[in-house]
C-alpha cells in the first residue's frame, strides 16, 4: 500500500525501513521543514499516513490529513486531554479514520492483557498496594508516558480500591528529582524516570507485608514499536473510525 510518513525522526526512519521490507511504498515524508507537503498530490495519494511527532503538533496533523481524507495511524501522546472529544466526533460513523495507540509494540499489547488479568485477580486481595514506574530516554517530553497512563487506566477499571492515577516520584532529564509515591490509599502513583537513551521500561508492582509481585515490559529498541505501527497501518487500510490496539490484537 501507499504510506505517508508524518515525522521523520528515529521512529519515522525505522517505520520506513520496516514498511519497505513488507512491500509497501513510501509516497511522502513530512517533517518540520516541509509542512506544505500536506497539500501535495503525493500525500493525498496515500492509503494511510503514519504519524509520530509530539503532543503539540499531533491534533493539527490529524486535521491536515483528514482534509484530504487520508487515514492516520498515530503514536503521538499527550493530545487527548484537550482534543479527545473533537477526534471522537470527526471519526464517528467512520467519516474519518484514526488508529491511535500510546504504544504499538506487540509485546506491550500482550503486557497490557496480562496487566488487566492480574488486576482482576488482585482486586480480591486488598493487602497488596499497587504502584507503577516508567523509564524513558531523556528526550521524551511528557511524563507519565502515554503507555503508563493507558496501563494505569486499565488497572483502575479492574481494582475497586483505586480511583485515579497521580504523578509519583519524578527523576527528570536534568537530574533533578521531585514528587513522591506516598499518595492516598485510593490513588495509583506513577513514578517517571528520564535517563540515557532508554527506549521504554514499564513496571507494575503489587506489594504486601508478606511479598511483592512485579510485572515488567522492557523494550530493547524502537523496532517493536515500528513493526506494530506498520501492522496497524495494514489493518487501518481495511477499517474505519476510531481504532486502537484492542481492535488489532484480540486478546
Amino acid at each position: 500500500m501507499k504510506i505517508a510518513l508524518i515525522g521523520y525522526g528515529k521512529m519515522g526512519r525505522m517505520i520506513e525501513e520496516i514498511a519497505l521490507q513488507r512491500g509497501h511504498e513510501i509516497v511522502c515524508k513530512i517533517d518540520v521543514n516541509n509542512p506544505q507537503d500536506f497539500d501535495s498530490p503525493e500525500f493525498a495519494s496515500a492509503d494511510v499516513a503514519i504519524e509520530f511527532t509530539n503532543p503539540t503538533a499531533a491534533y493539527s496533523n490529524y486535521l491536515k490529513a483528514f482534509k484530504h481524507n487520508v487515514k492516520i495511524v498515530s503514536g503521538s501522546t499527550g493530545w487527548m486531554t484537550d482534543h479527545k472529544s473533537e477526534v471522537e466526533a470527526l471519526t464517528k460513523d467512520g467519516k474519518q479514520t484514526l488508529f491511535w495507540a500510546s504504544n504499538f509494540s506487540i509485546g506491550v499489547a500482550i503486557f497490557s492483557a496480562v496487566n488487566r488479568y492480574l488486576a482482576k485477580i488482585m482486586n480480591n486481595f486488598p493487602q497488596y498496594d499497587v504502584e507503577m514506574e516508567e523509564t524513558h530516554h531523556v528526550h521524551k517530553l511528557d511524563a507519565p508516558s502515554g503507555t503508563a497512563i493507558t496501563l494505569a487506566e486499565e488497572l483502575i477499571e479492574n481494582i475497586d480500591r483505586k480511583a485515579e492515577w497521580v504523578k509519583g516520584f519524578q527523576h527528570n532529564a536534568d537530574g533533578t528529582e521531585e514528587g513522591s509515591n506516598e499518595v492516598a490509599d485510593n490513588q495509583l502513583a506513577i513514578a517517571s524516570i528520564r535517563r540515557d537513551e532508554v527506549p521504554g521500561i514499564h513496571s507494575i508492582s503489587y506489594d504486601s507485608e508478606a511479598d511483592k509481585i512485579t510485572i515488567t515490559h522492557d523494550a530493547h529498541s524502537r523496532k517493536g514499536f515500528a513493526l506494530g505501527a506498520v501492522l496497524a497501518a495494514e489493518y487501518t487500510k481495511e477499517h474505519t473510525g476510531l481504532l486502537t490496539t484492542s481492535d488489532l490484537f484480540k486478546f
